[in-house]
């Protein structure tokens, strides 16, 4: 099966399963299905394509049309069940990370020369880096579909979007399609409906290559039943700005790219949109990110600038033969 953008590989080994799976690009990301019942693929991507065309014109801050490109500040207004339930994960996220990932991010992004779509950002952009200050996540009302937001804040829900993307797709297609579903965008992956036997199996890298290609580097599999898994990284997405490299997980605090502590971490818990906040979160706090993660009794993996794993919470260790996990996020 072809590797995700982040480092996180589902495993087949029959032509069965084979003919169970299909990958595309949307998101700006590659797309990876695989249900448990073959004859429902057709319709399982068909639900799948419908479900994530409804989010990118809902929550693209890179397309005009799109319904977050139109909110205004200093006013109270009503917005679709979609962007508001979107909004809803974000704001979730902000308040269980301690405001680590904070949807207010959007102008800060942009000012560091991430406002389009990532591959139409120059490499080597020379104008200098200019530093916003972000609002802040508590700043943002959402009351049912009633959105208030202060003047000037521009919302960037690509910490979240996509994992709660996963999860609502999952569910919807397993309860569809009656079958066994995992949905990945861009290594952030959830699963719903019965698990196939030994559950899913996935294999997690610190670097992807082409589809098809041996793991490069160190690699563990890992089996699933249930939730999710996701995994952040400081190595992809990166450009060039006035001499600066700079990557796309910024921290609230400072407005600019958290430090490249860890080259990747991956985090399992009861939903992708838990496991992508935890790994986003992990990523901004550095080493502290350790004790963190096993506080909250998470298994994660996290690669160090140096290519050092470190795993926490019951992760397996790199192993080559699938071990399972699964936790969740503790509500705040």
């Amino acid at each position: 099966m072809p590797a995700t953008d982040a480092g996180t590989e589902s495993e087949t080994g029959t032509q069965a399963a084979t003919e169970a799976a299909a990958s595309w690009r949307a998101l700006g990301t590659l797309v990876h299905l695989v249900v448990t019942d073959p004859r429902a693929r057709p319709e399982a991507r068909r639900l799948l394509e419908a479900d994530l065309a409804a989010v990118d014109l809902a929550c693209s801050r890179f397309r005009a049309d799109a319904e977050i490109c139109a909110l205004r500040g200093g006013q109270s207004q009503r917005v679709s069940s979609l962007l508001a339930e979107a909004i809803a994960v974000a704001l979730r996220a902000a308040e269980l990370t301690d405001g680590d990932v904070d949807p207010t991010v959007g102008a800060a992004m942009s000012a560091l020369g991430y406002d389009r779509d990532f591959g139409e950002i120059l490499d080597q952009d020379p104008q200098p880096v200019t530093v916003r200050t972000v609002p802040g996540w508590r700043q943002v009302r959402l009351d049912g579909q009633t959105l208030t937001i202060p003047e000037g804040v521009r919302l960037d829900l690509g910490a979240t979007a996509k994992a709660w993307a996963a999860d609502r797709s999952a569910a919807r297609i397993a309860q569809q399609a009656g079958c066994g579903v995992l949905v990945s965008l861009g290594g952030d992956i959830a699963v719903a409906g019965p698990a196939p036997e030994g559950g899913w199996r996935i294999r997690v890298q610190d670097v992807t290559g082409a589809p098809g290609d041996p793991p490069d580097g160190p690699y563990t599999l890992i089996a699933i039943r249930d939730g999710g898994l996701a995994t952040s990284s400081t190595k992809a997405r990166r450009w060039q700005r006035g001499g600066d490299v700079l990557h796309h997980i910024l921290d609230p605090r400072t407005g600019l790219p958290a430090e490249p502590v860890w080259r990747t971490v991956s985090v399992a818990a009861g939903t992708c949109a838990d496991a992508n906040a935890a790994s986003t979160a992990a990523v901004i706090r550095g080493r502290a990110a350790l004790g963190w993660l096993a506080t909250l009794g998470l298994p994660a993996r996290l690669v160090d600038a140096t290519g050092v794993v470190f795993t926490v919470a019951g992760w397996p260790d790199d192993a080559r033969e699938p071990d399972s996990i699964g936790s969740e996020l503790p509500q705040k």
